[in-house]
């Protein structure tokens, strides 16, 4: 239960170096354009990514990779890796999750020595996987035998502190500011983890278009902190 415990807040640290800081995932579009300008806009932003976006890629897409790891079922896991790809319309966020999640199979790799990683970078460089980091984190947390419920909220929890940080720099907000944040979406982190349970196959991707379309247009803004 330690060594879990100690895993999960390895990967789960803002510090790990999966190149994570490096992008807002359409939030910069949302502070330039003036939605998003304090505390009070930012929170209200970050539970509409949480609900509307994660829940229904990544968290499901975690949900669904557990389940066909449990079958041993690797085909069903590169067509969740497909999907997650292809149903990523904005060009940047699409790299920006590849990239981060090529970097998260090196570094678990590296760290667990997992085959199941090698064989998923292998795909990757011969053009027949993508890559996702919520796939990695999937099969980092079969292999270490991490509860499910406890490491999808991990993950959550984690990809909400990045974008909180970038959103602090962003903005700009004051750190207080900042760990308030983290501490008010925590219920509906928990109320997230618990609506993924619920969900069907039928509802991967069924995201809002107003942030699909902000992270499209960040490409074209005049300055630009992040590269998504």
């Amino acid at each position: 239960m330690d060594n879990q415990l100690l895993a999960l807040l390895q990967l789960g640290d803002s510090n790990f170096p999966s190149g994570a800081f490096s992008h807002s995932f359409g939030l910069e579009t949302y502070i330039q354009e003036g939605f998003v300008h304090d505390k009070k806009t930012f929170l209200e932003w970050m539970r509409i990514y949480l609900e509307k976006q994660l829940t229904y890629t990544d968290g499901l897409a975690y949900r669904l990779t557990m389940s066909s790891l449990a079958k041993d079922d690797l085909v069903e896991i590169w067509t969740i890796d497909r999907r997650l790809f292809v149903q990523n319309l904005p060009e940047e966020s699409r790299q920006a999750s590849r990239r981060i999640g090529e970097r998260f199979i090196k570094m678990g790799i590296d760290l667990y020595s997992i085959p199941l990683l090698d064989v998923y970078l292998k795909k990757i460089r011969a053009n027949e996987a993508y890559g996702h980091p919520v796939i990695v984190f999937a099969i980092i947390s079969d292999f270490l035998k991490i509860n499910p419920k406890q490491a999808i909220l991990t993950y959550l929890y984690s990809t909400l502190v990045t974008l909180v940080q970038n959103g602090v720099r962003g903005i700009p907000l004051g750190q207080t500011d900042g760990q308030r944040i983290i501490f008010e979406i925590q219920p509906y982190l928990l109320k997230t983890v618990k609506r993924i349970e619920g969900l069907d196959v039928d509802d991967f991707g069924a995201v809002a278009p107003g942030i699909e379309i902000a992270q499209m247009r960040h490409e074209r803004l005049y300055v630009r902190l992040f590269m998504s």
